[in-house]
């Protein structure tokens, strides 16, 4: 037995200490959320890793064969209970007859599945689109023959929406009612009701279609009517009552073509006991029956508060083709934006317009009105022009042009609030026929009215809102001049 003073210990730990865990990848044990989200990064990297190795080794595969030879046979699209097979194959035809069907080739065949898959979303009809190649399955298919798959999910077809809705210096309530691929053929049939301040009630029911394979051309008819007060300038209600048929070719950033045919019977009336002579001969009926043309293009990058691009706009309408109205008319809208320093943009906008009549007195509602916050900032809505006492009669001849500078609330950028800084110019005349045309011309243009001020824009769902101070700096006899604050809402503005 061993001599207690010579029994062995052992030695007490004494730090420092080293940890000798080893978690793997730097695995934390003990906060389970850090523990739940070092998972969930480790599942997504290799997640990611996975993606871009079966991405590279698919594009390896595409351009080890893109000219191997193929040929597009056949094209299915699936998932379109309530589309017609006839409009489908319209679509498609044209890539299954291209000629020299054998000099067809990997590429050309994903060339062709990326164009037909934005004609299909073009329809506006699908609300996923998905494509996949797949080897011919008809009994008479040969070697290199494959088919196009398109899976496809439709839209919603039944839309109805109730809303206020302020806009053109005025507030209502609406209902609009639509009616996708209506009849199976990327159709749209919408209707829209709306009562408001100005507008007492306004409807309009329109039914849409495409004109060609492409989508490019399509046309609309529609019936519309509206009853509006004008008494705040004509002391008269105005009520219309017509018919419209368009056709539209092209897109907006490269150009947008509009035809049409309009017939439209038109009332004037129920004047106010301070309504003058001339206001009176204008009230009555009138119809009109008029074709119109029309080319936009806007490349703005922004049409509330764009920052670089232009937008223009060329119509004409020449009337009597029946009716009493028989004149011809022309405007021109532009807009150029550029940016001056970063958060700072530029805007110069002008408009223009010229009324010819043929053979007869232009009415009322066909003459051109000028004035309000939308247009001319600093007078009354359509205030500007001649007048027979307290009426605006409308004119013949106007131009506008206005200068603005948007600026970026200082360290606010991304706010939908800017300030914004104006110059406004503007004539609208009547055009005296037993002068020259060019006399009456320089006279407008060498006698504007100006206007000036600062404030602020608002970007409220699509539309623009503004709120002013300024002043008018020149304005002529009679014009309904203002000064102080004055509220804009529109889609629209000078």
């Amino acid at each position: 037995m061993l001599d207690p003073e010579f029994e062995l210990t052992t030695p007490p730990l004494r730090p420092p200490l080293q940890n000798t865990s080893a978690p793997r990848d730097g695995e934390i044990m003990v906060d389970l959320t850090k523990l739940k989200k070092w998972q969930e990064e480790r599942i997504a990297r290799r997640l990611r890793g996975e993606y871009e190795s079966a991405v590279l080794h698919l594009a390896e595969v595409i351009n080890a064969n893109i000219e191997t030879h193929m040929r597009l046979a056949a094209v299915r699209v699936e998932g379109t209970p309530h589309t017609r097979a006839s409009f489908l194959g319209s679509l498609v035809q044209p890539y299954l007859a291209k000629p020299n069907p054998d000099q067809q080739t990997l590429a050309s065949v994903m060339h062709d599945a990326r164009a037909i898959g934005s004609l299909l979303q073009e329809t506006d009809i699908f609300e996923s689109v998905y494509a996949q190649v797949e080897r011919c399955r008809e009994p008479l298919a040969q070697h290199g023959d494959v088919e196009l798959v398109f899976m496809t999910k439709e839209r919603s077809r039944m839309y109805l929406k109730t809303a206020t809705e302020l806009g053109n210096n005025e507030a209502g309530a609406s209902a609009t009612c639509r009616i996708r691929n209506a009849f199976g053929g990327a159709e749209a049939i919408e209707a829209h009701l709306a009562f408001g301040t100005t507008t007492r009630i306004a409807y309009n029911a329109s039914l849409t279609a495409p004109l060609t394979n492409d989508l490019k051309t399509r046309g609309e008819l529609s019936l519309y009517g509206f009853e509006r007060d004008n008494t705040p300038y004509c002391s008269a209600f105005e009520g219309v009552r017509g018919i419209r048929a368009v056709v539209r070719n092209g897109t907006l950033s490269r150009g947008l073509h509009e035809l049409g045919y309009e017939g439209v019977l038109r009332h004037v009336g129920n004047l106010q006991p301070s309504a003058s002579v001339s206001m009176r001969g204008a009230a009555g009926l009138s119809i009109k029956s008029a074709i119109s043309h029309a080319w936009t293009c806007d490349t703005r990058d922004d049409s509330i508060f764009g920052t670089r691009g232009a937008y223009l706009r060329l119509a004409q309408e020449l009337a009597g083709l029946g009716g009493d109205a028989s004149f011809y008319k022309a405007e021109g809208h532009a807009q150029f934006v550029r940016p001056l320093v970063p958060g700072v943009s530029l805007s110069f906008a002008a408009r223009s317009g010229l009324l010819w009549p043929l053979g007869k007195p232009v009415p009322f509602p066909d003459r051109f009105q000028l004035g309000g916050p939308t247009s001319v900032r600093m007078f009354r809505m359509n205030s500007m022009g001649p007048h027979d006492g307290p009426d605006s009669l409308g004119g013949d001849a106007y131009w506008s042009a206005g200068l603005s500078v948007i600026s970026d609330i200082p360290r606010k950028p991304h706010w939908p609030v800017k300030l914004h800084g104006f110059l406004n110019a503007g004539r609208l005349d009547s055009v005296d026929h037993s002068k020259p045309l060019q006399q009456s011309l320089v006279s407008a243009f060498s006698k504007p009215s100006v206007s000036a001020g600062l404030g602020l824009v608002y970007r409220l769902q699509g539309i623009r809102v503004e709120m002013n101070f300024g002043l008018p700096l020149v304005a002529a006899q009679a014009e309904g001049a203002r000064k102080g604050f004055q509220l804009g809402i529109g889609m629209e503005f000078l």
